[in-house]
């Protein structure tokens, strides 16, 4: 049987672009889902029809016994697959607006799932991969985003130290667990077409004016986030460890935009 991949937030947006990668690459998935029991179906039985081994667990990883509830699962389906892998791909951008305006509970709810989320899945995974537990070893990537680097776009402050949370969290833990044969890096993706930004994309004013701020001139497509995912998971990357690799179209433009090539002033 094949290594096993598991991806939290796989069903959807980046996740489940990484888990149709990790399927053609030979790896079996594993997609942990909060919501949208239709769509986690949908995919694993599009997964297994071109050849893969896919399942799905339903699992809220804002909890502990949540995050404990997803592995025991994988394990339980997937007994044969030693994990080598997680891509912790499940977030929220959390409610929007200024700090001032933000309640306890908003709060909690984007810091639950951002954060204590992704430490507690890094949790067990760890627990199952590394080699002074029996483990054979693997690699974790955290899904960040270019949102740390800058404090978010207008109103997305607390979204941003979720993700900040995450780099630091990251570099800890890659020289914590590195003798053990884990390697984690993070990826920090910019402005991405997906599920959690269409109401923001779906708008064509405020598709084009994110986009003149991104020095690529357009959004990335979970595809092109996914694949340095998987490259980081694979053995090309067997050196590569604490690093935070931004996907992001060069970052962000401060200022007016310098016009497109062939442009008229």
């Amino acid at each position: 049987m094949p290594s096993t991949i598991l991806i939290t937030g796989g069903t959807r947006g980046i996740g489940a672009a990484v888990a149709r990668l990790a399927t053609a690459a030979g790896y079996a998935v594993a997609l942990g889902y909060r919501t949208g029991h239709q769509a986690a179906e949908a995919l694993v039985a599009q997964l297994t029809a071109d050849g893969g081994t896919a399942v799905a667990v339903a699992a809220d990883v804002s909890t502990e016994k949540g995050v404990e509830q997803l592995f025991a699962e994988v394990d339980r389906l997937l007994p044969a697959s030693p994990l080598a892998g997680l891509v912790t791909s499940a977030g929220i951008s959390g409610p929007g607006g200024r700090v001032s305006d933000i309640t306890g509970t908003g709060l909690a709810g984007v810091l639950s799932i951002n954060v204590i989320g992704t430490i507690l899945s890094c949790r067990e995974a760890v627990r199952r991969m590394a080699r002074s537990r029996g483990g054979a070893g693997g690699a974790i990537v955290n899904v960040s985003s270019m949102a740390s680097t800058i404090g978010g776009r207008p109103g997305r402050a607390v979204y941003a130290a979720s993700k900040a949370a995450v780099d630091v969290f990251t570099v800890g833990l890659a020289k914590e667990v590195a003798a053990d044969g884990i390697r984690v890096n993070a990826v920090r993706p910019g402005m991405t077409r997906t599920d959690m930004t269409s109401d923001t994309l779906d708008d064509p004013v405020k598709h084009q004016a994110i986009a003149a701020t991104i020095p690529i001139q357009r959004i990335a497509e979970s595809s092109e986030v996914a694949k340095p995912i998987l490259w980081l998971l694979s053995p090309e990357a067997s050196f590569v460890t604490g690093a935070l690799l931004d996907v992001s179209g060069g970052g962000f433009v401060i200022g007016p935009t310098a016009p497109r090539p062939g442009a008229v002033r």
